[in-house]
C-alpha cells in the first residue's frame, strides 16, 4: 500500500515544536504505549504471582528509595535546563534541532524491552528492522535494495558517522587484501591474477566476484578439504596476519593510501590510527572553493601509480561538517573507473554524514532519480549542477556514510553504514560461539539477523533501531514525504544568503561583511572584518567576539542570548591561494606572511536545520531578527 501522500500541515505534527506546541500528542503517545508495555509484562505469564507486594510502597526502605530518586532526578531535570535549545528557530549553531515525534515516540517505546542488536536471540524484532533501515537508506542513495537479487546493499546502524567510516576503512582494506590471501594459499581454480600487485589492485567490485568464487568453490569441496582451505587461505589473510606480517610477507606491496579531502572529518584520521594504517598514509587532497579538486586528485593518482603505491579509498564528502559544501562526488567515481584498467584500483567512500538526507529531494516516490529542473522547482539557486551530478553519481559508490541522527532529526547514537555490495560483507564476519549459531543461514535477512558478525560493535542499542525504522514508514524517503524537511531547510539557506547580502549592505560603512561562498546545502557561512583593517589577526579577534556571544555558557541564563550560532576557520589549503585571496581582497585583508600564527580566518557558520526559522503562521522571519541582532552587537563591539 502506498504511503499516505503528504500535506502543507504535515510538518505542524512532526516535531513537538520551538514552544512544546505537540506536548498533548506526545504525552498520549507515551503514556498509551508505557500502558501497552506493562499490558505485556502481565500477559506474559499471568499465572505468575506479582514478585513485588502490593504493600511494599509503604515500606520505609521503599520510601527512602523513592526520596533519592526523586531527588535525584529532580536535579538533573533542573541541570539540564542550562542544554542547549535545540529545539529553537533561535539555534543556529551546530547541526542540531528538534527531534521527529516519530522516532522519539518509538524510541521511548522500544527502551523498556531493552533489545540488544547483536544478535536475533537479544534482539528478534529490532534486528530485522535494523536490516530493513539498511534498505532504506539504499534506496534513498540509489543503491540497489532488492535482497532477492544480486548484488543488493547492506546497512546498519553505528553509533555515529565516525564508526560508520571505520567501518568503511575496514571493508576496503579487507576487499583489497584478499586476493593476496587466496595466491599465498594457493587456491585453484579461480584464475587468480599472476602476481600480488595486480592481486592487491583488482578494485572492489573485481574483488567482491572474486569472494563470491571462493564462496563457491569451497562449498563444493568436500568436507575435510573444505576445513582444510578454509584454514589455509584464514591464515593467510590481513585480518589474521596483522599489517606488519602481512607486508613483510609480500615485500612487492606497499601500505596503501587513503585520498580525502583536507576538509574532511577528522574521523578519518582517527580511524587510520585505530586500523594501524597510520595517520601518515592519509593524504589530504587540495581543494578549490571547499571541494576537492579533481585535477589535484588525478596528479596524485599519477604519481601513485608511477611510484607504484596502492591505493586504498579515495574519499568524497557530501555535504562538509563545517561548511555544507558538496564535494565532486561524480569525478571520484569516473577517477576509479579510468585508474581501474591502468592498474590501480581502489574504492570510492562518500562521507554523507551530514547531507545524506539530502537525497530525499533528489528521489521520488518509485525510487527514481529527479531530474535537476524538477528539483529546482521552489528553489531560487538550489540545487547548483555540480551538487545535482554528485548526488546521481552516490548510486555508483561502493560506501556511503549517512547519519540519521544528523539530517534525519533523530536522537543521538544513530548513524549508518552502507556499502553497494552485501557479498563483500563475508569477510568482515566474525564468529563468537556464545551469541552465534554455528550455521550458515540461508537468504539475505537470515543472513544478517546476527549482525554483531559484521559490525564493530559487541552491542548496541536496538531503541534506536526503532526510532529510524519508524521515521522512515511514516516519512518515506523521497522528495513528497521526507523530502518537505530538508527542502525547507534549503529554503531557509536561501533566504538566509539573501539577508546576509541586505546586512553586508546596511553595515558596510562599519564592516566588511562576506558569505565566502554562496550555499551547496543548509549551511551558511559569514566572514567580518572591521572597516579600515588590513590585518588577520584583528578581524579574527572580532569575529570570536562576536561569537562569544553566540555561544552557550553554563555560568549565565539561556535566555541572556538571543541566538546561538558556532564559529570555524577558512583554510588556504582548502580554499587553495586564489579562493583565499579572492576572500581577503573582497574583505579588505592582507595576506598572511610566511610563519604568521594566523594564516586562516575566523568566520561564523550557520546551521538552518529548523523548520520555523521562517515562521509564516506568524508573520516572524528568525532569520531577520537575526541579523537584526548581529547589528546591534557589531555596533557594541566597535570602538567608538
Amino acid at each position: 500500500m502506498d504511503p499516505t501522500p503528504a500535506t502543507p500541515g504535515m510538518l505542524d505534527a512532526c516535531f513537538l515544536g520551538p514552544y512544546a506546541e505537540n506536548d498533548g500528542l506526545l504525552e498520549k503517545l507515551v503514556v498509551e504505549f508505557l500502558r501497552d508495555h506493562v499490558y505485556w509484562r502481565r500477559n506474559f505469564h499471568p499465572e505468575d504471582p506479582p514478585a513485588i507486594p502490593t504493600d511494599a510502597a509503604f515500606d520505609p526502605g521503599y520510601r527512602a528509595f523513592e526520596a533519592r530518586m526523586r531527588r535525584e532526578l529532580h536535579q538533573l531535570s533542573a541541570a539540564l535546563k542550562k542544554s542547549v535549545p535545540f529545539h529553537s528557530p533561535r539555534y543556529i549553531g551546530h547541526m542540531a534541532s528538534d527531534l521527529l515525534l516519530p522516532g522519539l515516540a518509538a524510541q521511548i517505546l522500544t527502551l523498556p524491552y531493552n533489545p540488544n542488536n547483536v544478535s536475533e536471540d537479544a534482539a528478534p524484532v529490532t534486528v530485522d528492522l535494523e536490516v530493513e533501515v539498511g534498505l532504506q537508506l539504499a534506496r534513498m542513495v540509489g543503491y540497489p535494495h532488492d535482497p532477492d537479487r544480486d548484488p543488493c546493499a547492506f546497512g546498519h546502524l553505528t553509533s555515529g558517522g565516525t564508526l560508520a567510516n571505520y567501518q568503511a576503512l575496514r571493508l576496503a582494506l579487507a576487499l583489497k587484501a584478499f586476493p593476496i590471501a587466496l595466491r599465498a594459499a594457493g587456491v585453484p581454480d579461480l584464475d587468480l591474477p599472476d602476481d600480488d600487485w595486480t592481486a592487491f589492485n583488482l578494485g572492489p567490485s573485481a574483488a567482491t566476484a572474486l569472494v563470491v568464487r571462493w564462496k563457491d568453490w569451497l562449498a563444493a569441496q568436500p568436507a575435510g578439504a573444505h576445513r582444510a582451505w578454509k584454514a589455509k587461505v584464514e591464515a593467510e589473510r590481513i585480518e589474521r596476519r596483522g599489517l606488519v606480517d602481512f607486508f613483510a610477507a609480500h615485500p612487492d606491496l606497499r601500505v596503501p593510501w587513503v585520498l580525502a579531502p583536507i576538509t574532511a572529518h577528522y574521523s578519518w584520521s582517527k580511524g587510520m590510527k585505530l586500523l594501524g594504517l597510520g595517520r601518515a598514509q592519509l593524504r589530504l587532497m587540495p581543494e578549490r572553493d571547499m571541494r576537492l579538486d579533481p585535477a589535484a586528485l588525478q596528479e596524485t593518482l599519477e604519481a601513485c601509480l608511477r611510484l607504484r603505491q596502492p591505493v586504498l579509498a579515495a574519499v568524497g564528502v557530501f555535504g562538509t561538517t563545517e561548511y555544507g559544501t558538496v564535494d565532486p562526488i561524480d569525478a571520484l567515481v569516473a577517477a576509479r573507473d579510468a585508474w581501474l584498467p591502468r592498474g590501480l584500483g581502489f574504492s570510492v567512500h562518500v562521507d554523507a554524514a551530514w547531507g545524506g538526507y539530502l537525497a530525499t529531494l533528489f528521489r521520488e516516490p518509485d525510487g527514481s532519480l529527479r531530474p535537476r529542473e524538477a528539483v529546482a522547482e521552489g528553489f531560487a539557486r538550489f540545487p547548483r549542477p555540480h551538487v545535482h551530478a554528485a548526488v546521481e553519481a552516490l548510486a555508483a559508490s561502493d560506501s556511503i556514510t549517512i547519519d540519521p541522527h544528523k539530517l534525519g532529526y533523530l536522537p543521538y547514537g544513530a548513524g549508518a553504514f552502507l556499502c553497494r555490495d552485501h557479498r563483500a560483507m563475508a569477510l568482515l564476519a566474525e564468529s563468537a560461539d556464545y551469541v552465534f549459531h554455528d550455521h550458515a543461514p540461508r537468504g539475505y535477512r537470515a543472513r544478517y539477523r546476527n549482525l554483531g558478525q559484521f559490525i564493530p560493535e559487541g552491542s548496541k542499542p536496538g531503541a534506536n533501531v526503532a526510532a529510524v525504522y519508524v521515521t522512515h514508514k511514516v516519512l518515506p524517503l523521497d522528495h513528497v514525504h521526507f523530502g518537505q524537511l530538508p527542502a525547507q531547510t534549503v529554503r531557509a539557506a536561501e533566504a538566509f544568503h539573501a539577508e546576509a547580502l541586505a546586512f553586508a549592505a546596511r553595515v558596510r560603512d562599519r564592516v566588511r561583511v562576506e558569505v565566502p561562498f554562496p550555499p551547496d546545502s543548509n549551511l551558511v557561512c559569514v566572514a567580518f572584518n572591521p572597516v579600515g583593517n588590513r590585518d588577520i589577526a584583528v578581524a579574527n579577534a572580532f569575529a570570536r567576539r562576536l561569537h562569544d556571544e553566540l555561544r552557550v555558557d553554563p555560568r549565565a541564563p539561556l535566555q541572556d542570548r538571543s541566538f546561538f550560532g558556532s564559529a570555524t576557520t577558512l583554510r588556504p589549503q582548502a580554499l587553495g591561494e586564489a579562493g583565499m585571496h579572492r576572500i581577503l581582497d573582497a574583505l579588505g585583508l592582507d595576506p598572511a606572511a610566511e610563519g604568521d600564527a594566523e594564516d586562516h580566518l575566523v568566520i561564523l557558520r550557520h546551521t538552518l536545520m529548523n523548520p520555523w526559522l521562517i515562521d509564516r503562521h506568524n508573520g516572524i522571519s528568525y532569520i531577520a531578527l537575526y541579523f537584526r541582532h548581529l547589528e546591534q552587537r557589531i555596533d557594541a563591539l566597535r570602538p567608538a
